[in-house]
């Protein structure tokens, strides 16, 4: 018998994410509503191309595939489709083979606030303000941003995270952010090396990630053959002595990653051009871009590093 979905972890991802729309939404924002129904009913047939979060969900749905018998991932699409529009959505899911069986149209509105029904740990979506109106809830979201679509035949699943508000909450960024000064950022981490972050908007997503490579390992110590499938990074443009109090979080939740880069603001995409994660997590732009641009990135537009400064 399937896990009952609040014992699972759970993406909910936009149709924006999923597929390319690109030609969808010209056609909303040129014909409005109506059109875009016709649209959608003239081409239901017209099955979708991929979008930038495809090879990360497809890879992330096979999981299932080696635990058969507790199947502990599931996605559900949210869409801010009717019913009758989403059917082109359907059939493009149905075409790839994707076992993604739950759904949630809400016709024209935000799905952010049905989050929490389908016990999700991170909302993808292309819609920015759905991203930050679910972040703003205290939801777990991320915005994908544009790239180009690359899917090979490989099933590794590789994921990479920022550290500082994406895993942990933003209270070393306050300080840094606050006189742009790296010696205070490492006098504060000094002084609450000891004294674990805080989780941010995507710690439950990395804890339950993590929890699944120990699951990996047992099932390599009973079988020396078994083939990994997930590899997780983190990736922070952190560096000795703030490294440590990253340990000291993790030690603390009980998680850890298969590699973890300190890079003391090298770029990261010298790193990620090597890891080539089929998703990468970061809050801030400025470090969501790789060479050639075709690795799936997600902005994580959380706390201070991305406040709109009021007008005063």
């Amino acid at each position: 018998m399937a896990y009952p979905i609040e014992h699972k972890l759970v993406i909910g991802i936009a149709s924006s994410a999923l597929f390319d729309l690109t030609e969808s939404h010209k056609i909303y924002l040129e014909g409005g509503a109506e059109e875009y129904r016709k649209y959608q009913e003239q081409h239901i047939d017209v099955i979708l191309g991929k979008g930038v979060a495809f090879p990360f969900i497809r890879r992330f749905l096979n999981i299932n595939k080696h635990y058969a018998q507790s199947a502990p991932v599931e996605v559900v699409l949210m869409s801010r489709n009717s019913p009758e529009t989403g059917l082109r959505v359907m059939n493009s899911i149905a075409h790839y083979g994707l076992d993604i069986s739950r759904a949630c149209f809400v016709t024209g509105k935000s799905p952010y606030n049905y989050l929490p029904a389908f016990n999700t740990s991170l909302f993808l979506s292309a819609n920015e303000e759905d991203v930050r109106n679910a972040l703003e809830a205290n939801y777990p979201a991320g915005l994908v941003l544009p790239s180009r679509t690359e899917d090979d035949d490989d099933e590794e699943l590789r994921v990479a995270f920022d550290f500082d508000g994406v895993i942990a909450d933003d209270e070393s960024e306050t300080v840094f952010k606050r006189n742009n000064d790296v010696d205070e950022f490492h006098a504060h981490e000094r002084e609450r090396v000891a004294i674990p972050h805080q989780p941010g908007p995507l710690a439950d997503l990395f804890q339950k990630l993590s929890l699944m490579q120990r699951l990996e390992e047992r099932a390599q110590r009973r079988d020396p053959s078994y083939k990994r499938i997930l590899r997780i990074a983190i990736i922070t443009a952190r560096s000795a002595p703030s490294h440590e109090r990253v340990v000291t979080t993790l030690k603390s939740w009980g998680v850890s990653a298969n590699e973890t880069f300190f890079l003391g603001g090298m770029e990261k995409a010298r790193v990620l051009g090597i890891f080539k994660p089929h998703i990468f997590f970061d809050d801030q732009l400025s470090h969501l871009k790789s060479a050639g641009g075709n690795i799936p990135m997600v902005h994580v537009p959380f706390g201070i590093a991305n406040r709109v400064p009021r007008p005063e």
